[in-house]
């Protein structure tokens, strides 16, 4: 049977609350959630550099220590500029160096997964910028591949709104390129940028299918997820919920069936409004439930 880990990505609302500041305190408290219940805290955290790469290399260091000293997997997650359909050979350099320094970043956090938005249509037609994409994907990766180390994957993610490149075949199709390439499926983004279509633990096998037929085995039983329930609009993703939401989902427990059939051995990171780390607890909870009731 697969091991499926979870976690937060970043700190939630009661972490500072309960009067914690610095990420170096995370490691603990994570380990804390969930006692007195059915499981026996959170195995995952995901630091973002979205708004860029503002910490040096001291910092890293002691966080990614921290981590492993209390047995906490962390992945990081690049600055949200990267877009590597922009036509522009100054924005593709400039996309190619933040992939870079999210490596250095990876290594000095002892991190095994890099989680990015590949790009955006901006005023290209979708099938241009897909090609360019494509293309520049097929020109960086095989020196990125040797900056990696054998246990290290970058993670396109699939995306929420309509003019982001990021379907789910679509970000299966980019990491052909390279067994380097593991996808980052966000289910939340997924399910908002098909207006709910994720109902079902069909809906969801659906997509594992397609992956395995694409990446093999390796890759999509041990892909990253992110989950969260999300507001959208005819546009796709408006904002992330809380999983108090009843309107709009997705619902973790199809997901879940699927997960458990398959025999997955996912990092499944919560991305939820403010209550990441309670809900990172209820989706272990459901999992190591189901988990039970099947032996």
């Amino acid at each position: 049977m697969g091991k499926i880990l979870f976690g937060p990505a970043g700190n939630s609302e009661s972490f500072y609350a309960e009067g914690f500041k610095s990420t170096l305190q995370t490691p603990q408290w994570l380990k804390k959630q969930g006692e007195g219940k059915f499981n026996d805290g959170l195995e995952l955290f995901e630091y973002s550099f979205g708004q860029g790469y503002r910490m040096n290399s001291d910092m890293a260091e002691k966080i990614g220590q921290e981590f492993a000293k209390n047995g906490i997997e962390i992945s990081i997650h690049a600055p949200y500029f990267i877009n590597f359909a922009n036509p522009e050979p100054i924005m593709y350099d400039k996309s190619l160096g933040y992939i870079r320094t999210g490596i250095k970043f990876m290594k000095l956090f002892g991190a095994k997964r890099f989680v990015f938005h590949s790009g955006s249509c901006g005023k290209e037609t979708r099938e241009n910028a897909i090609n360019l994409m494509t293309n520049r994907f097929k020109e960086f990766m095989p020196e990125i591949e040797t900056e990696l180390d054998s246990d290290m994957f970058i993670n396109p993610e699939t995306m929420g709104k309509q003019m982001q490149i990021g379907t789910w075949k679509e970000i299966i199709n980019l990491c052909t390129i390279s067994e380097k390439l593991m996808p980052t499926f966000d289910f939340g983004h997924i399910n908002a940028l098909t207006h709910g279509s994720l109902k079902t633990k069909e809906d969801y096998q659906r997509i594992f299918d397609y992956s395995f037929e694409k990446l093999g085995e390796y890759r999509t039983k041990n892909a990253h997820i992110h989950f969260s329930k999300i507001q959208y609009g005819d546009k796709g993703e408006i904002r992330h919920l809380t999983f108090d939401d009843n309107i709009y989902g997705p619902d973790f427990e199809h997901l879940c069936d699927c997960l458990i059939d398959y025999d997955m051995s996912c990092h499944i990171i919560c991305e939820s409004n403010g209550t990441m780390a309670e809900d990172s607890v209820y989706m272990k909870d459901v999992y190591l439930r189901k988990i039970q009731n099947k032996l």
